[in-house]
């Protein structure tokens, strides 16, 4: 058995998996679904060319086109023009212009969402951020830093390699920053570093009538706070319902001394669950723990050229001193064994270990693979962790019984799993199937204390399964708390409730 530590070293950065994206997205285009009539007129058009100039205003079908979807199953909704911001003032004054015409307004970052969250089904106007792009701020000593919103986590890593600084939180696609606080973005870090929740400190934001202010207070940027209502983490997670998130004051961490990485099989789900219980119980802070079931490993091997045993695995991520990173690597062997677990496979170098998370990170595109010419539903769950193995094993029951293809992979160090579809969108029958199933899973999800989406969000996929979540009176607090903030409804119309 072989194990390489990697001390005080930042990975090379992977190739922006935004431009997989777009790539994808030319290859296989969505059917598209246009609003009846243009909502903005052409003397809007006029007003907002003098916010933000001609050059950064287009109505051309090509930019609406790559503006009018994210990475999910729903069909491509064309906003009316896209505008490009260059600074918080003129997204003011496209806010204040597009709520005196009441006309829709939906916020962009870089596209990477999963249940259409930035679709235009209403029409209106696109507004994309990624010209906000610079990074304002690093405190080194105090942990934190403020960047735009066209930041991706990539771009503040990179730009951190030399103080000994990470942005942990990881979504896989290299989305903007700003972008994964209104989406409550998390990942594979997520079992040690927590979601984008847990680490955003305030927040800028434009009301959608142009008022400007801070969530938690200009210039704040505390880590704790017991002044008032906790507006910060109303806009983390409100998927551009509510305002413009235009910049962010995000946590830090240091880098650890040494990493290393591994993958071991189990002979089932129960085993691969309970070895995650029983690492999370003796307190080691593992930096992730992932599951990926046998159909999900047999893609993950076809796609990225491996050889691991085609069985339920975890992978794991070990982080910390030089000292105590053996001890840790031992007991969870030790563990891991106790629970059938074998074929273990350590990185042994740098590239090695980017190489597997990499794969990991393009699961989805495997999945893809394993259906030529499909295109990928997915959707996610999240429950309390000893309930874990009941929904992983119950839902793929329900796949079996489908006759259809659903590889998952899962967060499994704090209860969350996704399910990658391969669909063919013209097979109407396989369609609804995999709909049914997703449907399902979530419910199940619920009766066993969970949620409908763990970081997904809401978008237009489960707005449903939101009222069945929170009730009746949960959902209508959430809609006296838009109305407040959006009385006309401009804000991304048609997304997280009707």
């Amino acid at each position: 058995m072989f194990k390489m530590y990697l001390c005080r070293r930042i990975p090379k950065h992977l190739q922006s998996s935004l431009k997989n994206v777009k790539h994808h997205k030319s290859t296989i285009a969505p059917e598209q679904v246009q609003s009846e009539s243009p909502v903005v007129s052409s003397r809007l058009i006029e007003q907002l060319q003098g916010v933000v100039g001609k050059s950064n205003i287009s109505t051309a079908e090509a930019v609406r086109e790559q503006h009018g979807h994210d990475e999910s199953y729903h069909p491509t909704s064309l906003p009316d023009c896209v505008i490009f911001a260059e600074n918080t003032e003129q997204v003011s004054h496209i806010a204040k212009l597009c709520n005196n015409s009441r006309t829709p307004l939906i916020p962009f970052g870089t596209g990477t969402g999963l249940e259409g969250g930035i679709n235009a089904i209403k029409g209106g106007v696109c507004l994309d951020l990624s010209k906000m792009d610079k990074i304002l701020s690093v405190n080194q000593e105090d942990f934190d830093a403020t960047v735009e919103a066209g930041v991706s986590r990539q771009t503040l890593n990179t730009y951190l390699r030399d103080t000994g600084l990470l942005f942990p939180i990881d979504p896989g696609a290299d989305a903007s920053l700003c972008g994964m606080c209104a989406t409550s973005a998390s990942g594979t870090n997520a079992v040690r570093y927590g979601t984008m929740r847990e680490n955003v400190l305030n927040l800028e934001v434009v009301l959608p009538d142009g008022r400007i202010f801070d969530t938690a207070g200009k210039g704040r940027r505390t880590k704790k706070t017991s002044a008032g209502y906790n507006l910060t983490n109303l806009f983390v997670g409100s998927e551009g319902t509510l305002g413009i998130i235009t910049k962010a004051t995000l946590r830090l961490y240091g880098i650890p001394e040494c990493t290393t990485s591994a993958v071991c099989s189990f002979p089932s789900v129960q085993n691969a669950v309970d070895t995650t219980v029983n690492i999370l119980q003796c307190g080691i802070q593992m930096a992730r723990i992932e599951f990926l079931d046998e159909v999900a490993i047999d893609a993950f091997n076809k796609y990225s050229k491996y050889d691991m045993n085609v069985a339920p695995s975890l992978f794991m991520e070990f982080a910390g001193s030089d000292g105590t990173l053996d001890k840790q690597v031992e007991v969870v062997s030790e563990i891991a064994q106790m629970n059938g677990g074998s074929d273990f496979k350590w990185a042994q170098e740098a590239e090695e270990r980017n190489r597997l998370w990499k794969a990991r990170h393009d699961i989805v595109y495997a999945c893809m693979a394993l259906q030529p010419g499909s295109k990928p539903y997915s959707t996610d769950v999240c429950v309390p962790i000893s309930n874990l193995p009941d929904v992983i094993i119950k839902s793929k029951q329900l796949i079996d019984e489908a006759g259809v293809i659903g590889p998952m992979v899962g967060h499994v160090g704090d209860g969350n799993f996704h399910v990658f579809f391969p669909v063919d969108h013209s097979n109407q029958e396989q369609v609804q199937k995999i709909k049914d199933v997703a449907k399902q899973m979530a419910l199940i999800a619920q009766e066993l204390d969970g949620t409908c989406t763990g970081e997904h969000g809401i978008g237009l996929g489960k707005m449903e399964l939101l009222e069945r979540e929170i009730g009746e009176e949960g959902l209508s607090v959430m809609k006296q708390v838009k109305s407040a903030f959006d009385p006309n409804n401009i804000m991304n119309p048609g997304k997280v409730f009707c």
